[in-house]
């Protein structure tokens, strides 16, 4: 009796080994990861506002000048864009600059673009996951040109194209290229330069209510 009780235990505690030998075989179980949701997907669409500040030199014999003729441009912009596809992105934007554009020549002496706005439309690619958004831009330019023998408000066109790159959910930083040709309005004789043409080369940052 004593030996058939000997035997089971020592064919139980065989099993035990085997079992706990092959447990020990057993690859180890990790526990799933949680999951993480993606990030959400970033689009120019929105609101936004901003202000610039650049260099302005004037083109060809524009401003009735021979000479070169250059200053400081600086002012805000406001506009919007619509992102309609993950690639393209179209806006409009309208913006107001003071600036120190003068001409001192001795034909024209005090000739000055106090100020300047644009109406322009934007329309581009978006890159670098949304992230960079590489536009050209056009539209409608106004302007006073200020001489000695009066103020004149001009109206004409301009054109140019830009980089912008959104460094934050809700900042973008943009440098920006623009020619602008300001004609002299109505008709009749009169005396002064009868164009402005001018290029802008400005950096500017923007804050966006809507970007996402």
């Amino acid at each position: 009796m004593h030996i058939k009780t000997s035997l089971s235990a020592l064919a139980v505690a065989a099993l035990l080994s085997v079992g706990a030998a092959q447990a020990a075989d057993l690859p180890y179980r990790k526990d799933a990861p949680a999951f993480a949701p993606p990030p959400p997907v970033f689009s120019w669409t929105g609101a936004y506002v901003g202000l610039n500040v650049g260099g302005a030199f004037k083109s060809d014999n524009s401003f009735g000048a021979a000479g070169d003729v250059s200053g400081v441009v600086g002012g805000g912009q406001i506009g919007y864009n619509y992102q309609i596809s993950p690639l393209f992105v179209v806006g409009l934007e309208t913006d107001f600059q003071g600036t120190s554009l003068r001409s001192n020549s001795f034909a024209n002496a005090n000739v000055s673009l106090p100020w300047f706005g644009t109406v322009r439309g934007r329309a581009g690619f978006a890159l670098l996951d949304s992230q960079l958004f590489v536009y050209g831009t056009g539209g409608f330019a106004y302007g006073e040109l200020n001489t000695p023998f009066g103020n004149d408000t001009r109206t004409g066109w301009t054109a140019g194209g830009g980089v912008e790159w959104a460094f934050l959910p809700n900042w973008s930083a943009k440098v920006e290229y623009l020619y602008t040709d300001l004609e002299r309005n109505g008709g009749g004789w009169t005396v002064g330069p009868q164009q402005a043409k001018f290029h802008t080369v400005r950096a500017g940052v923007n804050y966006h209510f809507n970007l996402f």
